[in-house]
């Protein structure tokens, strides 16, 4: 078995290449390569680890023909065309946990350096100057901290700050009030948290919502003298307004670690009074840069050698413990999709995927997404189960999933079920042994077949003889049938034929089997 290639782009502690190769990868180390460079040689691996000097933009992801992974070493994935990775199938990991409790401490050194005007007195004193009286600073004890985003790392920083014996306030809207409680914190809306904190500090991704959290409205009507701390994204503050209230002493203090536009070489704050600033170093101590290097590293190789999918940002997340469990799930899952996708004609507008018995049980996130990526391929080849959500979102599909508790004839049971013009159309398939995909119900008709490479499709009245003639036919054709399954609903009514054969029908041949007395419909299926 060919082993997966990983290539390490950027400078990363060298333990993480010894975990690919222990974990069954081959792996390259080629950090400073120029866009041109790594373009050429991009289309070798099936994996490429960075972390924030490769930039990944579309012209490499094109030539990345043989791309499933990217992992990055690190929470930030800026330097990631994600939306474009996805349409490619490429999934997209970063490490979101390795570098959190650097970030919270260096959260938390700025807020020391701020309240005792640190680096400024450094500065003074190192220059000859002994200004004693020109810096009276304040106690952090008995302080109001507010956290905008109180979740991985601010949730680390409240702890810090409650040893501090600092009070901790936090606007969050994912927050929940027992987790708040859980943390020790207060859970409060924004303007609130403005009106309160002596001290602000920001742990929340740049999305749409966050941008400009903190605009010169909201900086001009917090409390007077507030310190501001951001260690988490730029862009989440308006810097110029920033400035202006720093000037006026709305803000006593401000205290950035990133910036809007990076490397911030020039920025209007620079020079402003009570600004310190660091050149993104939240992530920057020996500990985290092993710890993501490492995470790094074992998530992408799960991904390659087992399947396992750990802390993606465009697909659901599977373990490599439950990959294997999971995997005749997914099997039976894209099966279903891809043939309920051939099946059903015109524009689909909404799909249904219902778990009962044991598959209610499992994790139905890559379930749906095996479902979606079989469905999908009506429209394109190049699917899988990163990129087939964003395909059938584009295509305004309606995605519902359905876990029902009870347990039907079968111990397990997948339904997939799509709107069509015509009306509601429905398969149906379980395990046989826990591990072999089966087709049990098309479109209402209880039917127990196989999907599998060239098959048949028939629908026709239940008469006499009928067999028989598509026998006959496929014969005088010289095509050999592989298995034969028959369902219906009623005697001498409407009947289903499933047949697997040894090579595909040609559309002349189909065009033969629709004359075929009794056909009413008959189609070519691909698995």
């Amino acid at each position: 078995m060919t082993k997966p290639k990983v290539l390490i782009s950027d400078k990363m502690d060298e333990n993480a290449a010894r975990i690919f190769e222990e974990r069954g990868c081959d792996v390259d180390v080629k950090p400073g390569m120029t866009p041109d460079e790594l373009k050429a040689v991009i289309g070798e691996y099936e994996g490429l680890a960075i972390r924030s000097s490769t930039t990944v933009t579309p012209d490499i992801l094109d030539a990345a023909t043989n791309l499933k992974v990217i992992g990055r070493a690190g929470i930030g994935v800026d330097n990631v065309d994600i939306p474009y990775a996805s349409s490619k199938g490429v999934v997209v990991m970063n490490t979101p946990f390795g570098n959190s409790i650097t970030t919270a401490e260096h959260a938390i050194a700025m807020i020391m350096a701020l309240a005792r005007q640190v680096p400024e007195a450094n500065a003074r004193t190192q220059a000859g100057e002994w200004p004693k009286s020109a810096f009276m600073g304040i106690e952090v004890t008995g302080k109001t901290l507010g956290l905008i985003g109180a979740g991985n790392i601010g949730s680390i920083v409240a702890s810090r700050a409650l040893g501090l014996k600092m009070k901790v306030i936090a606007y969050d809207p994912f927050l929940t009030e027992d987790r708040a409680i859980e943390l020790g914190i207060e859970k409060v809306d924004l303007d609130t948290l403005l009106s309160r904190a002596d001290f602000v500090s920001l742990h929340t991704p740049l999305t749409d919502d966050t941008r400009n959290i903190l605009s010169r409205e909201r900086l001009e009507h917090a409390k007077p003298g507030i310190r501001i701390v951001n260690c988490a994204r730029g862009g989440l503050i308006d810097e110029a307004a920033l400035k202006d209230c720093l000037e006026s002493g709305q803000v006593a203090g401000a205290a950035l670690d990133v910036f809007a536009e990076e490397p911030a070489k020039a920025n209007p704050l620079f020079g402003a009074p009570n600004f310190i600033c660091t050149p993104h170093l939240g992530a920057s101590t020996t500990e985290a840069q092993v710890n993501v290097a490492l995470q790094v590293a074992e998530q992408m190789a799960d991904y390659l050698v087992n399947g396992g999918v750990t802390n993606a940002l465009n697909m659901p997340s599977l373990s490599a413990e439950e990959a294997p469990k999971l995997k005749p799930y997914m099997a039976l899952a894209e099966k279903l999709g891809s043939l309920v996708g051939q099946l059903a004609h015109g524009n689909l507008t909404k799909i249904s995927i219902e778990r009962e018995g044991a598959a209610a049980e499992l994790n139905g996130k890559p379930i749906t997404g095996a479902v979606l990526a079989g469905l999908m391929r009506r429209y394109s080849d190049s699917v899988n189960m990163v990129n087939a959500p964003y395909l059938a979102k584009e295509r305004g599909l309606d995605v519902s999933e359905i876990r029902h508790d009870r347990e039907g004839a079968f111990n397990t049971l997948i339904r997939v079920t799509v709107e069509t013009a015509q009306g509601p159309r429905s398969v149906a398939g379980t395990l046989f042994g826990n591990h072999a995909p089966r087709l049990v119900e098309i479109f209402g008709i209880g039917i127990e077949a196989d999907l599998a490479g060239d098959m048949l499709y028939v629908v026709n009245d239940d008469k006499p003889g009928f067999i028989g003639r598509i026998g006959t036919l496929l014969g005088d054709h010289g095509i050999n049938i592989g298995t034969f399954n028959l369902g219906r609903r009623d005697a001498g009514g409407e009947a289903v034929l499933l047949l697997s054969l040894d090579e595909a029908l040609t559309p002349e041949t189909i065009a033969e089997v629709e004359q075929v007395e009794g056909v009413k419909v008959a189609m070519a299926l691909g698995f």
